[in-house]
């Protein structure tokens, strides 16, 4: 993948460095007052040495980083670059609207959110409450390592399918659905179908990401559609207790997950992405 083209997006906050607990803020201060009195601590003292170790959100607390970890850095800018710019452009030709670009944050271990403390074991996710996007870079490791996934165009699906979420978020299809009266054949059909639809709008991106900038080199379809396959419901239950519940889904088969991702970036159309919601269970 020639995922250099273009530039670095600046909606970038790197949490890295930063303790949960000064992540957190106001939250985080007071647990900490606390502490600081029940030890016997001064709190004006304690108040002081957090404000110096603390770095505000999207300002890099210094920190030793390896040429890998700068290039990884390097890679979600240039990847959330362009999602900002083909949504933008779709937004506007598709939609007639405005894109309001999220945030991505880096996180190491566990991160606090909108939507509550996350740990890095559960992958990347997307927060509707302050739309954010939420990732630890060493979830790019275990793409490799575990699943046997890896590519940098792997790893671009991964931020662009949650940046998915977000388009769905500002087209207001995660409210409305909730209102779809769908069939009781599974427990989480609403979930399969949104997380598929993410698959699918990250294949529209990437139909977009290539005709502007080239993107794709040989074998790079393959990878994405390799990691979307590793990390569908039937796959990951499989693996983690043999055998599969599809009532249990809540992302799709490996052969969903694959279908809509290729769907997406062969046809390009966002409208397109509603019909999921219109289709049998069986015929997803």
């Amino acid at each position: 993948m020639r995922w250099e083209e273009g530039g670095e997006s600046e909606n970038v906050e790197d949490q890295r460095s930063l303790p949960v607990g000064m992540a957190l803020g106001g939250a985080g201060t007071v647990i900490a007052l606390v502490i600081a009195l029940l030890l016997g601590k001064n709190p004006l003292a304690l108040i002081q040495q957090m404000q110096n170790q603390a770095a505000p959100p999207g300002v890099h607390a210094p920190r030793q980083e390896s040429p890998e970890e700068a290039r990884k850095v390097s890679f979600v800018k240039h990847v959330l670059f362009q999602t900002e710019q083909v949504w933008s452009d779709l937004f506007e030709q598709q939609l007639h609207r405005t894109y309001q670009k999220p945030k991505l944050v880096m996180f190491t271990g566990k991160v606090n959110s909108a939507c509550g403390l996350a740990d890095a074991a559960a992958g990347p996710f997307y927060c509707p409450a302050d739309k954010k996007v939420y990732i630890d870079l060493q979830f790019y490791d275990e793409l490799k390592n575990r699943f046997h996934a890896g590519g940098d165009f792997a790893n671009a699906y991964v931020i662009a399918h949650e940046v998915g979420h977000h388009v769905q978020t500002l087209r207001g299809i995660s409210i409305e659905s909730k209102h779809l009266k769908l069939p009781r054949d599974t427990e989480n059909q609403l979930s399969v179908r949104l997380e598929l639809q993410a698959d699918f709008l990250a294949g529209v991106w990437a139909h977009y990401a290539d005709q502007k900038w080239h993107i794709l080199e040989s074998g790079d379809v393959e990878k994405a559609i390799t990691a979307a396959q590793a990390i569908g419901d039937d796959k990951l239950q499989q693996q983690a207790q043999g055998y599969v519940r599809p009532e249990k889904f809540t992302h799709g088969t490996s052969q969903q997950r694959a279908r809509w991702f290729n769907e997406g970036l062969s046809s390009g159309n966002l409208k397109e992405a509603d019909q999921l919601f219109g289709l049998p269970y069986n015929k997803l």
